[in-house]
């Protein structure tokens, strides 16, 4: 399996931590959007990534990918097999996509992306409005939600991959979870994040 998409993405980490924890072996091509790869473009229509080719299969978008892995990979189960716990991950991975991350890597793209990659000057306001206002709420549902070392049943799950990923391009740009205010939320992340699998997807982010 080929992979596609820099390692600093949330989202291609989603994949390599799936793929690494699964054991599955895989090729890591770290492109950035719409790079002008013709196999990448053939795997991606829309440019974005991660993207994935497995043999003559092609597909683009990290849940998608997630799925599609955990069907073709079962072993060992990313998925819960009670419905309840399964709806939950499936809920966590919106969550994490759509609501969490837009606000999470805002620190990373005002204080790495935009200066080293962009040319663009830090809106440090942006920041601020992120860590005091945006992120709070989020992270006090996350600390309600956690009740041990995973989000979701007694086991890892694609909830842990996708609730976690963005919070490595958090510690990048110099932000901290407040222990103090969310001490379940800060210690859940520390020890998601120190997993193998994140550990070896985490050593992707030179591409």
């Amino acid at each position: 399996m080929i992979v596609y998409g820099t390692g600093y993405s949330p989202f291609v980490r989603k994949v390599l931590v799936s793929l690494n924890e699964k054991g599955v072996p895989y090729e890591h091509r770290p492109v950035m959007f719409h790079a002008p790869d013709a196999d990448f473009q053939a795997a991606s229509p829309l440019g974005k990534i991660p993207a994935i080719t497995d043999g003559d299969f092609k597909l683009a978008d990290s849940s998608a990918i997630l799925w599609y892995v955990e069907r073709k990979h079962p072993t060992p189960a990313l998925a819960p097999a009670d419905p309840q716990a399964l709806g939950r991950a499936v809920w966590f991975d919106k969550f994490g996509d759509t609501e969490l991350f837009g606000k999470l890597i805002v620190p990373f793209v005002e204080r790495i992306l935009k200066p080293n990659m962009m040319g663009k000057t830090t809106d440090e306001a942006a920041v601020t409005q992120a860590l005091d206002k945006d992120l709070p709420p989020l992270f006090d549902y996350l600390e309600r939600e956690i009740s041990g070392a995973f989000l979701v049943g007694d086991a890892f799950s694609i909830a842990d991959i996708s609730i976690a990923t963005g919070f490595y391009n958090f510690q990048l740009a110099g932000a901290e979870i407040d222990a103090g205010r969310w001490p379940k939320l800060a210690a859940y992340v520390a020890s998601t994040l120190a997993r193998p699998s994140f550990q070896s997807a985490q050593d992707a982010k030179k591409g």
